[in-house]
């Protein structure tokens, strides 16, 4: 008879450890029930307002009819995703998708970085707490109040800004009408209103860098800018690679409540993004099959951005999503 040693006992489990390692799980889930209470409603939410809507994708492979509802509506296969393509207004709003999404990111994004950096510099504490509650403040506005200041701000005949447009020798002009400024309006008020609230999160990260690294930054002799260059740049970089990945994943998403507030039909052409072209051509044409193939072409988009992004943050090792 072979004796079996200790170390081999693992590979050679008996049946009976395994049923009641299988059986201490099961216990686990009772014994824990309360979290599971806990988070029973979150996930409830999540199935019911983010993966049940998911169905009515399929609106976007049929004729839909609302009489008819979505099942009892014809297929029509892949008919609207060829008028996708062939529509000339489609690639026009798709161009202005990523425009604006793309100043965004290169003028707005490194904002919430460098606010965050001036507020961590600031030594007085009742300063710091004032400024950061001003800076976050225009986040808790609705784009109603802010088009609203803004449109009053750029106003030729009332604005506040009209003096220095006539002293660099600007006409009077309505901005936020003119198609040459309308892109660059969009971008300078989501910067206003999220820039301060967006720091938030930078300004965690950088309090959770290990204060010795400055102290031994001091000690080789660098001041306080090298100390930002070498020390707390380095110190939040997973975390801007990890917000990029999330704005990369959202390239043609835009903010539609913003864009509605601004836009006008002689912006029209400059202004016009997927959101309100979904908008105005589901709901004022009621074409639902044709604007549900534009929002699952953009999902796929994003998807397929966002998984790319992902790819080269691990391949380079930063932090990644999953």
């Amino acid at each position: 008879m072979s004796i079996v040693s200790e170390e081999r006992m693992p590979e050679l489990e008996k049946p009976e450890v395994r049923t009641k390692k299988r059986s201490r799980r099961s216990w686990s889930w009772l014994r824990d029930y309360d979290l599971y209470l806990l988070l029973a409603p979150g996930l409830a939410a999540l199935l019911l307002f983010k993966y049940a809507p998911m169905f009515g994708a399929v609106i976007a492979f049929k004729d839909y009819n609302i009489a008819a509802g979505i099942w009892g509506s014809p297929w029509a296969g892949l008919k609207y995703f060829e008028m996708l393509f062939q529509d000339d207004k489609f690639y026009s709003v798709l161009r202005n998708t990523v425009l604006i999404n793309l100043y965004k990111l290169i003028f707005q994004f490194p904002l919430p970085i460098l606010l965050a950096i001036m507020i961590n510099e600031v030594r007085h504490v009742a300063f710091k707490r004032v400024s950061q509650t001003i800076t976050y403040l225009p986040h808790f506005l609705s784009w109603v109040i802010i088009s609203a200041i803004f449109i009053n701000l750029l106003s030729p005949q009332t604005g506040v800004l009209k003096d220095l447009f006539h002293l660099l020798g600007m006409q009077d002009i309505m901005m936020i009408a003119d198609e040459r400024f309308f892109r660059g309006v969009l971008v300078a008020s989501a910067a206003w209103k999220e820039t301060g609230w967006s720091s938030i999160i930078y300004l965690s990260a950088i309090l959770s860098i290990d204060t010795q690294q400055y102290e031994a930054a001091k000690m080789d002799g660098a001041g306080r800018l090298r100390q930002i260059w070498h020390v707390t740049l380095p110190g939040i970089r997973s975390v801007i690679v990890f917000i990029i990945m999330l704005r990369i994943g959202s390239a043609l998403g835009n903010d539609v409540e913003q864009v509605l507030m601004f836009y006008s039909p002689l912006v029209a052409d400059v202004g016009d993004v997927i959101g309100t072209f979904v908008y105005r051509v589901g709901f004022g044409s009621m074409q639902y099959s044709y604007t549900t193939a534009v929002g699952l072409f953009q999902s796929l988009i994003g998807m397929i951005l966002i998984v790319t992004a992902n790819y080269f943050s691990r391949k380079f090792g930063e932090r990644s999503l999953w």
